[in-house]
């Protein structure tokens, strides 16, 4: 069953955004900007700027120029004295500014910026550099990705060629400062778990591959007409040495670090909380994944809850659609059927994604005014990653020139089950949601660079999981099977309430965790293994969807009863995307604000 996951090289590249809301400083005042010679707008400025230095494959992602061939080794102690020395710095500037006398838009990047700074701080306390690595996103697996040419990284000019090989050389040493510091975590008892370390070696060894089967040659055998005689021989004999001589040995060294060295090292607990200050760190990623000051207890209840609640509705819907077994039966029978299996190859299964498309686009515009100009496409995911990824919504380029991109795994069309939840799955990934929300973020040129290209978890799958409300109103989920699906993806994000916490906080076990998924929704043991070692693997990220949609939903709710039949829903939308991500708490009181 299909599941939704961002988890694109992007999401690396942005971590640095994604952190949770402190107490704000004071509401907006009037109107003429700051005192103290400290303009907000420099400040974001400047930090931009040197968000962009520390992670040049941001740059990359959003298609900026000048990025394409610079790396920074994000595992120094060098590269984190200055990751605290440019928050100490801005935040310091950012006490400079009079509160009052900013904008309302000025005070939303003030707001941004400080909740960002603080919590960038607090991470620093908590040793995350000696966790460099997780079978869900590691810098190997994303350089095997941009170097087959198919992502972020361009190889349309001899330069780009260039680029991307300067860039690359540096892999080998990003490799040892890896494992120096996962060595220093087996010394410190901060390690993961070997659940999630023997998922990383087979990772590792499909990457140091012969020369003609790598992913990195690939550029080269699609390399562009335009290139002479003269420039390819010269790419080929510079890729040729650069993957034989730097990158086969560094993917090869890595598969033996983690079978011989740190998978005997690896703990057999599950949770966060059995690290070295383990319970603080969790609350910490609680926090900042949710950019709430909800406490882990709270959230299991709201998740147990929520399961509660939807499991009542799923049973609706099975009596309603003539099934008389257990629920349990009737998970196993939307998933083995035969009538649920109509596809018989991959482009089958995108030109039903297509038709969702074009029913969307007919109703979409009774809920929304403001829509993207970026241009948007479906594809299927590439096969040399279509395995270990879920479906995946890629932005497009700031420009406009790189398409947002809804990717589909298909490894074989014969087993596509359409009960898997097809219209909420686009709903979420693609339109209305994550395509509207990145895509209208990065066309707003009125806001400062670095509201257009960040963002908060809780902000952007609190959207796309609220979207996924808006299906009935969107004219979708008009047979039972594609609302069991609906039920189905909003019930996996409910369960992940209470297992997260349970395996972080209340001492679940991952079979314990593995067990309770399996009771409660229908995706196969495979599927619930790889998402349960998912939450172990990034503790507190899966709260982020629920409790963002749980709080865009009692917006709602609030404004509907406080305006009646003044409310408007376009505006409410709009109100929600056009200020860009911000943490739930600025969120909640600029629509109050905004929407009186």
């Amino acid at each position: 069953m299909l599941r939704t996951l961002l988890c694109s090289a992007l999401a690396l590249s942005l971590s640095i955004f994604f952190f949770p809301f402190l107490a704000n400083a004071g509401g907006p005042g009037a109107a003429t900007g700051p005192i103290d010679g400290t303009s907000i707008d420099s400040v974001a400025a400047q930090y931009y700027s040197a968000i962009l230095d520390l992670n040049p494959t941001l740059g990359t992602s959003l298609g900026l120029k000048g990025y394409n061939a610079k790396f920074t080794n994000e595992g120094t102690k060098e590269y984190r004295g200055r990751v605290t020395t440019l928050c100490t710095t801005t935040l310091a500037q950012l006490h400079a500014i009079d509160t009052s006398r900013l904008s309302h838009d000025q005070w939303l990047t003030y707001q941004v910026m400080r909740f960002t700074l603080n919590e960038r701080l607090e991470g620093l306390r908590f040793p995350g550099y000696m966790l460099p690595m997780h079978q869900m996103r590691n810098l190997p697996s994303m350089y095997a990705q941009w170097g087959s040419g198919t992502n972020a990284q361009p190889f349309k000019t001899v330069q780009d060629y260039k680029d991307w090989i300067m860039r690359l050389s540096n892999l080998p040493a990003w490799a040892d400062t890896a494992m120096g510091n996962m060595r220093l975590g087996m010394k410190e008892k901060v390690v993961l778990p070997k659940a999630l370390v023997v998922k990383l070696i087979p990772q590792m060894e499909s990457f140091a591959t012969p020369l003609e089967k790598s992913l990195f040659y690939q550029p080269i055998t699609g390399m562009p007409a335009s290139f002479t005689t003269e420039e390819k021989a010269a790419l080929t004999a510079l890729y040729i040495k650069t993957i034989n001589d730097a990158v086969l040995p560094t993917y090869a060294k890595l598969a033996t670090f983690f079978k011989d060295e740190y998978l005997p090292a690896a703990r057999t607990t599950t949770g966060w909380r059995d690290l070295p200050n383990g319970e603080a760190w969790y609350r910490y990623q609680v926090r900042s994944n949710t950019t709430t000051n909800l406490s882990p207890d709270s959230i299991f209840k709201i998740g147990q809850a929520e399961v509660t609640r939807l499991e009542k509705e799923i049973m609706v819907v099975k009596n309603r659609m003539g099934f008389s077994g257990s629920l349990k039966e009737f998970f196993v029978y939307l998933t083995t059927d035969k009538k649920f299996k109509p596809y018989t190859d991959a482009a089958q299964v995108l030109a039903a994604f297509e038709q969702i498309h074009q029913r969307v686009d007919a109703s979409v515009g009774k809920l929304f005014s403001l829509t993207p100009k970026t241009p948007f496409v479906i594809r299927q995911t590439e096969a040399f990653r279509a395995k270990t990824s879920a479906a995946e919504y890629v932005r497009g380029s700031l420009d406009g020139t790189r398409p947002g991109i809804f990717y589909v795994p298909i490894l074989d069309a014969k087993t596509f089950t359409t009960s898997s939840g097809m219209e909420s799955l686009f709903i979420h990934e693609a339109i209305p949601g994550h395509h509207y929300q990145l895509s209208l973020m990065a066309e707003n040129t009125t806001l400062p660079a670095i509201r257009r290209t960040g963002g908060q978890t809780a902000f952007t799958e609190g959207w796309a999981l609220y979207c996924e409300s808006l299906g009935k109103e969107l004219n979708m989920y008009q047979d039972d099977v594609q609302y069991i699906g609906a039920l189905g993806d909003e019930m996996h994000r409910a369960i992940r309430l209470v297992v997260d916490v349970g395996m972080h906080h209340k001492g679940m076990s991952r079979e314990q965790a593995i067990d309770y998924m399996m009771a409660h929704e229908q995706l196969d043991l495979d599927g619930i293994t790889k998402e349960i070692e998912r939450y172990m693997a990034m503790p507190g990220q899966a709260l982020a969807y629920k409790i963002g949609a749980l709080k865009i939903r009692e917006l709602r709710t609030r404004l509907e009863k406080k305006q009646g039949a003044k409310f408007d829903i376009k505006a409410f939308h709009t109100a929600i995307l056009a200020p860009g991500s911000l943490p739930l708490s600025v969120l909640e009181t600029n629509l109050m604000q905004t929407m009186r």
